[in-house]
């Protein structure tokens, strides 16, 4: 996914000093957990980036652990994709009810791709999972390869119980979530024809939020994502000799229009879950900051704390759409005037706001029609999701196990996950991870990328213990 701190965790870093992890290596203690480790190991030794298609091997990796654990063929499907002219897989298995209580099933998802790393930019080898200083590192330990241990072996576990589900168990993991999301589509699609499960729980975002000194503050559930997508806006022009200067110069009016972008401001959006999530925030965020989070949770046309909350950089995005150029390129020689400039333009579109409609206030704020749009890539745009009251039910019995108390806080992510399409085909579809994770070590996409082993361990029976509850 594309996974950016949130504004939770950013914010309550600032409550207190940051402490230091705790450095002592810590061995499994049970046959459990020693499976859990080899399988995250192993997982994370294949290396299920862009360009290496290998998640074939991956796919293959675990329905051999399923089938030993009792899974039979019927129940095990696996589906082949071609993804930007790679070949790509999905699996999804079927834990079936002996004795089935009439409810919908469930579906759980996870994605077994990752965001490639280099071997000479990391500290420790990216591909290989390296114990140290109280962390387990690798490029997928948090994103999502611990999503996938999580639900693997909780489906393995129960299996060796001898337990039985009274509703269907669904994994549903996608192979390239973080490119294309072309096997994300299809088994959206499939599930929805075959399965139509009641709601839909995601192993890719939300989780337990730490302070720095390791003190837990809230299980954060993703209940909503923004829309991303891209544009590019083209200036084109009959250039010339760059010794002959004109007045209608594509690289100026490219200026021109980014200047027109960066100037503007969407409308401001509220939705009880981003009030909901400001209100809470702003009860522990000191100063400024945390007044106007109340403020606004209170009444969002504060033209006061609208300010301060779209000044800071971690708050902006929660308040509505947001665009901003990345990429630039334009001319073909030093001495010839340019005969197009090219920049890409990136929105993060409030939930229940469109691609179009974001497209079309751009031009308006261009006012330049000369400029040629066009949108990169698919757009899924998909709306809030409730968070389902037995999943309620179910997260809160779960969390006192580990945190007795501890609040429940729903979120809307400024990244994205394979969840989107859910909620786009009308699913209930909401994150709740397992993971416990400080504000400091979040590091999915970038270098060395860890989880503490306090954490892969003590999240270990998240999962096993939910599904129990929700499918008893």
């Amino acid at each position: 996914m594309n996974r950016p701190l949130t504004a939770l965790a950013l914010s309550l870093a600032l409550l207190v000093p940051a402490g230091a992890a705790n450095a002592a290596d810590r061995v499994p203690v049970t046959a459990q957990e020693q499976l859990a480790l080899d399988i995250y190991r192993d997982i994370i030794a294949i290396r299920t980036a862009r360009g290496q298609a290998r998640t074939p091997e991956m796919v293959a990796y675990l329905v051999s652990r399923l089938k030993a654990a009792g899974f039979a063929d019927a129940d095990i499907m696996v589906s082949d994709y071609d993804s930007t002219g790679e070949p790509v897989q999905g699996l999804i298995v079927r834990f079936a009810a002996a004795k089935p209580d009439g409810r919908k099933p469930i579906v759980m998802l996870g994605h077994m791709d990752v965001v490639d790393a280099l071997d000479k930019d990391w500290v420790l080898p990216p591909f290989t999972l390296t114990e140290k200083d109280g962390y387990f590192f690798g490029r997928g330990t948090i994103d999502n390869k611990y999503g996938i241990t999580n639900l693997v072996h909780a489906f393995i576990r129960l299996k060796q119980e001898g337990w039985s589900p009274r509703r269907d168990l669904y994994l549903v993991f996608s192979g390239d979530e973080e490119t294309g999301m072309v096997s994300t589509r299809a088994q959206a699609a499939y599930v929805a024809r075959n399965i139509d499960p009641a709601y839909v729980l995601n192993s890719d975002a939300g989780g337990i939020t730490l302070a720095p000194d390791n003190r837990p503050l809230a299980m954060a559930v993703q209940a909503a994502e923004k829309t991303s997508v891209s544009f590019e806006i083209t200036l084109t022009n009959p250039g010339g000799h760059s010794s002959r200067p004109r007045a209608d110069n594509a690289i100026y009016e490219l200026a021109d229009a980014l200047k027109k972008v960066a100037a503007y401001r969407f409308p401001v959006r509220a939705t009880p879950l981003t009030r909901s999530f400001l209100g809470a925030l702003g009860q522990m965020t000191p100063g400024e900051t945390g007044a106007a989070m109340r403020a606004f949770a209170a009444d969002p046309a504060d033209e006061a704390a609208v300010a301060v909350l779209r000044a800071n950089p971690e708050t902006v995005g929660t308040l509505g759409t947001t665009c901003v150029a990345t990429m630039l390129r334009g001319g073909h020689a030093a001495n010839a005037l340019p005969q197009s400039a090219t920049a890409t333009i990136n929105c993060r579109i409030f939930p229940g706001d469109s691609a179009t409609a974001t497209e079309a206030a751009l031009k308006q704020v261009i006012a330049n029609d000369k400029v040629q749009f066009k949108t990169l890539g698919d757009v899924t745009e998909s709306p809030e999701s409730a968070v389902p009251a037995e999943v309620s039910a179910a997260l809160r019995k779960v969390i006192d196990t580990r945190y007795p108390g501890l609040p429940i806080q729903p979120y809307m992510e400024s990244g994205g996950t394979d969840g989107r399409h859910y909620r786009a085909l009308g699913y209930a579809t909401v994150a709740i991870s397992g993971a416990a994770t400080r504000p400091q070590d979040m590091f999915a996409h970038g270098l060395n990328e860890r989880l503490s082993v306090d954490a892969f361990y003590d999240g270990l029976d998240h999962w096993y213990l939910l599904l129990k509850d929700l499918a008893q």
